[in-house]
């Protein structure tokens, strides 16, 4: 993990592995929320205009997801493609869309400081739980800093490692047992 100084760091470090995992219609659905400090209308654009998602996300959109319908995304400009769909769009308080074969839904309600973002990702191998967890918990935290006004870089791919990916990974898997 990179010195505590780094702002990310100690925003990954502030959140234990918070999330739930229950089954839903066969498949699996992985939740996880943060209180954060921002207007709903602030978030909204974070989750859905592709110059914001390259900042954070694992997959930046060919398009702003502002509008259901097809779309794609990479996660660099070396890696495949990845087909996305927005199923539903109302802002500033719900998107769902799919990521390959994966559903993600993203809601924002009002919170005292600011607003609740809950993320709901649906998948089909439990096993794998532990390791969206992990990486959730570092594209949030990245979120988390660059709302905030801070400086803080992408942290996708190897670069995850760098942040204790296979750490959280292992916390996630105990946590949702």
């Amino acid at each position: 993990m990179t010195e505590t100084t780094d702002p990310v760091a100690a925003e990954i470090a502030s959140h234990g592995a918070e999330a739930t995992l229950l089954e839903r219609d066969g498949r699996w659905v992985l939740t996880i929320s943060r209180d954060l400090r921002q207007t709903a209308d602030r978030v909204w654009r974070a989750l859905t205009e592709p110059d914001q998602l390259a900042r954070w996300s694992a997959v930046v959109p060919n398009r702003p997801l502002t509008s259901v319908g097809p779309a794609s995304g990479r996660e660099s400009p070396e890696q495949p493609t990845v087909d996305l769909e927005v199923l539903v769009c109302h802002p500033p308080r719900e998107l769902a869309h799919l990521w390959g074969h994966h559903l993600l839904r993203w809601t924002l309600a009002p919170h005292p400081a600011g607003c609740r973002l809950t993320l709901e990702q649906t998948f089909d191998v439990r096993a794998e739980a532990g390791m969206y967890g992990a990486g959730w918990h570092i594209c949030l935290a990245v979120m988390t800093v660059q709302l905030e006004g801070r400086r803080a870089g992408r942290v996708v791919g190897s670069r995850a490692g760098d942040y204790g990916w296979r750490e959280l990974r292992d916390r996630y898997n105990a946590a949702l047992r």
